[in-house]
């Protein structure tokens, strides 16, 4: 399933990570090595975020905070996009964010 979103235009590279951030499966123009520590950066990004997420909605009291649906982190010429346990590598120039990111959502229900 994931491997369909190498089709969209943009996309360098995309993992799939256990809950422990070892990789499961990764497509992509890199090495076994770099998309193992994608999946690595994903999943110790989203615990960071699920993190800042909790203590949020702990300390205003109000719901709808958690659990995060996704996140992206942009660069200067890369972005990386994830939800669930499913990571994407992005060229800034050439992607459509809202559409990679309801494909990104479509692939982490499988």
């Amino acid at each position: 399933m994931i491997k369909q979103l190498m089709a969209l235009d943009g996309v360098v590279a995309v993992c799939h990570f256990r809950d422990d951030g070892e990789l499961v499966e990764g497509y992509g123009g890199t090495d076994a090595a770099q998309l193992a520590g994608l999946a690595k950066f994903a999943h110790d990004y989203k615990r960071m975020v699920q993190g800042n997420a909790d203590q949020l909605a702990m300390f205003t009291q109000v719901s709808g905070w958690t659990p995060p649906g996704g996140w992206i982190v942009r660069g200067a010429g890369m972005a990386v996009c994830s939800m669930g346990n499913t990571v994407c590598m992005v060229e800034n120039n050439g992607c459509a964010l809202n559409e990679l990111m309801r494909e990104l959502s479509e692939a982490s229900r499988w």
